[in-house]
């Protein structure tokens, strides 16, 4: 079907109205009276019996389309034929609307466009899901279905305001760190696998039958080679990739912001950083964030969060109450502190009436099934100033111990003491996800997305930490991070209390960005190796270029990587990491809209020497 004002059925590639004057987002008042030509997606169309309106959109915003056969038959004709989601293109006049049909909620809301000529480009079938920008709000799509079809997804305008965002941040990120004289440099994707952390994604050779490469966990080792080059200040939006069990906030493949300098201090990159934060929120969200962030040590952190990436916008902190204890009687908690644990406590306020039930389902829902602690204890407080009940009893616990740490903690009338014991830091760790678990029950955590943003460095990590389970020391952050120099002379004979030079980046509870001053002198560099358990053939097999590029002068440096896709999902207020990356996985390290992973033919694994052998369990039923 042709005709001169309403054309559908036309040769592809054809499109007799030429290119677009102005964006679905863009018609003013300023624009009554001219002609234009809109193309976009229906977005709604609605027929009022005579007149037909209809929403186009298109990433910049939504403009009402109105068809009448007054303005012209064969268009109104056609534009009965639409249905939400073709694609279309519009000649028309644009209009003002009457006072009453004003939208004050669309930027182009007080206008519409009189169609003359309407061309079909493409029709759509039926969707699986709306994607409406009227419907953006509903929620009862199940994730994995919009994954499926992420090209229908990515049409909602939320998703297409967090990508527009990302970019924001990529433009401000490179103006910045331009400003401040630092060089972008790309990173090699294919590199030498280095495991030590998270296991690395590998990559086949072809030309080398047997060998391997690995897609990087992160830049670390290149852009320290980098600093060695002189290069001497070096930045990067760059993709890591780590092949690890994955939970909500984690993806397989993710983009760092990646940051290195020679001759640093600590202060330095402090201050560097600060800088960019205040840069990216100022220009995205018009809010001027207060400098410097303040700074906690990680020990102290533990002590009164319970956690080294610590939610400061509310209160709840924690406290430790063993020395009230001592003495007691109280097994439990004698036998906790002559093993050099901590008893560490919780007053939550406005809870010391709350009933049996409910304390039993904190204790064995919450603190043992969820949390992992042994068991709680718990003081309530009634809020009419009666008798403090106590969940041990008097003959186990006497009440002067009990008196004691009330008046310890400050706990006042309608208050509840919660109360865990176990070792260190294993105690404050328990404490400090049950104060998340009190916070979100007392309803004291903003939405996502919106303010207070607290920022805040942790500083003074111990530079190992000791695993049970394998014998030995692993690095807490990676084995390139630079011992304290106080405590250097400690590295062989009491690992564990040596402290790192070692920073993270924390906001609102999220960790945002870690870094380091690295090692630069080969003979530590070896000694840290020799702690850890690599010896000197496997650290010149492993890490071979490296110790020899610290033979050449290398300089002192140092420097921070930033987790992008964190930054925008908070910046956002989006839920989920996905919600911010343009094709993200599963769960289950699933591409669900193209299907990756997936099978490949017999000949391409032929080509690069290698047999598949599935798990028992996966060729079991064939």
């Amino acid at each position: 079907m042709s005709n001169q004002h309403g054309q559908e059925a036309l040769a592809p590639g054809r499109d007799l109205h030429g290119p677009r004057t102005h964006t679905c987002g863009e018609l003013r008042r300023t624009h009554v009276g001219q002609e234009v030509i809109l193309k976009g997606w229906v977005d709604t169309r609605r027929d009022l019996g005579g007149v037909i309106f209809v929403d186009l959109r298109d990433r910049y915003g939504l403009t009402q389309l109105v068809f009448s056969p007054q303005d012209n038959e064969a268009a109104y004709r056609l534009a009965d034929r639409l249905r939400s989601e073709y694609v279309i293109s519009v000649r028309g006049v644009v209009r003002e609307r009457s006072p009453e049909t004003i939208n004050p909620r669309l930027a182009t809301g007080e206008v519409e466009v009189r169609v003359h000529d309407l061309i079909i480009l493409n029709t759509a079938e039926p969707l699986p899901f709306p994607v409406s920008a009227h419907e953006e709000k509903r929620t009862a799509t199940s994730e994995e279905l919009r994954l499926k079809y992420r090209y229908l997804d990515l049409r909602r305008p939320e998703l297409q305001r967090n990508l527009l965002l990302r970019h924001q941040v990529y433009l401000i990120t490179r103006r910045y760190f331009d400003a401040h004289q630092f060089v972008e440099v790309e990173t090699p994707v294919l590199t030498k696998s280095t495991p030590e952390g998270a296991r690395d994604f590998l990559v086949p050779s072809r030309l080398h039958p047997g060998k391997f490469y690995a897609l990087p966990q992160s830049p670390q080792l290149y852009k320290q080679i980098l600093m060695v080059a002189g290069l001497d200040r070096y930045f990067q939006i760059v993709k890591c990739f780590r092949d690890e069990d994955l939970r909500a906030d984690r993806q397989p493949e993710f983009t760092q912001i990646d940051v290195e300098m020679t001759f640093p201090t600590e202060e330095q990159i402090f201050t560097l950083i600060e800088g960019l934060m205040q840069a990216i929120w100022r220009e995205t969200l018009g809010v001027d964030l207060s400098l410097p962030f303040p700074r906690l040590s990680y020990q102290e952190a533990l002590r009164r969060f319970g956690s080294d990436k610590p939610d400061t916008r509310f209160g709840l902190e924690l406290q430790e109450i063993g020395d009230v204890f001592r003495g007691s009687g109280f097994r439990v908690f004698e036998h906790i502190l002559a093993q050099d644990g901590e008893i560490v406590a919780l007053v939550v306020p406005g809870m010391g009436d709350q009933g049996r039930g409910y304390m039993d389902r904190l204790d064995k829902e919450v603190v043992r099934k969820q949390i992992g602690a042994g068991g709680l204890v718990y003081f309530k407080l009634p809020s009419d100033g009666g008798p403090i009940y106590a969940s041990v009893k008097e003959h186990i616990l006497a009440p002067e111990f009990v008196q004691r740490a009330v008046a310890q903690l400050g706990a006042r009338a309608g208050d509840l003491v919660l109360l865990l014991a176990g070792p260190k830091p294993q105690v404050y760790l328990q404490a400090g996800a049950l104060r998340l678990h009190m916070a979100r029950e007392l309803n004291l955590i903003p939405p996502a997305g919106q303010a207070p943003w607290h920022f805040l460095w942790i500083t003074d990590f111990p530079l190992l930490e000791w695993d049970e389970e394998a014998g030995r020391y692993y690095a807490m952050h990676h084995p390139f991070t630079s011992p304290h120099p106080d405590d250097l002379e400690l590295l062989e004979t009491d690992p564990g209390r040596v402290r790192a030079r070692a920073y993270d980046l924390v906001l609102n509870g999220n960790e945002i960005g870690g870094g380091s001053i690295r090692i630069h002198r080969q003979d530590v560099q070896r000694r840290m190796f020799r702690v850890l358990g690599i010896d000197a053939a496997e650290a010149e097999r492993r890490f071979g270029f490296l110790l020899t590029a610290f033979r050449y002068g290398a300089p002192p440096h140092g420097g921070i990587a930033l987790g992008l896709d964190r930054i925008v999902m908070l910046l956002a207020g989006a839920g989920s990491l996905r919600d911010v990356i343009a094709f993200p996985k599963t769960q289950r390290a699933q591409e669900l809209m193209s299907d990756a992973p997936d099978e490949v033919a017999p000949e391409q694994l032929e080509e690069l020497h290698i047999r598949v052998v599935l798990p028992e369990a996966e060729t079991s039923g064939s």
